[in-house]
């Protein structure tokens, strides 16, 4: 069933196209409408309930793909490699190529919010994904032009020794070499959501600070630090 809205039905129908699906595709164009309205717009018709099921969507469909193409990993590496696949960062990424941001019906204050940029492309890419898969309950209109995505990072996470969480590589480094654990130091230095620098850490390992980093939250600044000694260390 289509909106009653020709523009708007027009304008789903492009992302579509963009996504490689095929023109008849059974779409829930309602849904998908729906998974594409920011919360400012509508404080009750917005993507917020479907980006709670498309959460567990986006790691089904990950957890998929990561079996089928990688069957010899440990789990161990699959839950790492995850990880970052279903990350806020990856999930923005992908739907900034897709130009989601044209097809997000948000308020003009919310649009203006550039520190909010990143986890509004995140939610909506989940809220699509629901929609998606609420469409036929198959992963059948995800993994398509989904599975790509997570082949071009999964080979880049495999090529990085700390499979890009790098708190655990640091942790297993100073560990088999030093006997001790890393001190994380984190502060928080600003009170805006979503600020990229809204948090800062260090890390030090027996007595010497040997990374910082920022992020927007503490585990994102941690990470940073946890790179930048990583890195350090490795290169020693």
């Amino acid at each position: 069933m289509t909106l009653q809205y020709p523009r708007r039905q027009q304008q789903l129908e492009s992302l579509i196209q963009r996504l490689g699906l095929p023109e008849n595709a059974p779409i829930q164009w309602q849904l998908l409408d729906l998974a594409l309205t920011h919360s400012t717009l509508s404080a009750e018709d917005n993507y917020e309930q479907l980006e709670f099921v498309g959460d567990a969507v986006v790691k089904l469909a990950s957890a998929e793909f990561l079996l089928e193409t990688y069957p010899d990993l440990k789990v161990g590496d699959f839950t790492a490699m995850r990880s970052v696949l279903v990350s806020d960062r990856i999930l923005a990424l992908i739907a900034d190529q897709y130009g989601f941001d044209r097809y997000l019906l948000v308020s003009p204050g919310a649009m203006a919010d550039t520190a909010g940029r990143e986890s509004r492309l995140a939610d909506s890419l989940e809220a699509v994904l629901a929609a998606l898969y609420l469409s036929t309950h198959t992963l059948q209109l995800v993994r398509p032009w989904l599975d790509p995505h997570f082949q071009q990072l999964s080979t880049e996470i495999l090529a990085d020794p700390a499979r890009q969480n790098y708190k655990a590589a640091l942790q297993n480094w100073t560990q088999g070499y030093q006997k001790t654990l890393p001190e994380y130091r984190t502060q928080e230095a600003g009170q805006t959501h979503n600020d990229p620098h809204r948090f800062t850490a260090e890390v030090w390992i027996q007595g010497q600070c040997l990374g910082r980093g920022t992020g927007r939250s503490r585990k994102a600044a941690e990470q940073a630090a946890a790179q930048e000694a990583f890195l350090a260390l490795s290169r020693d």
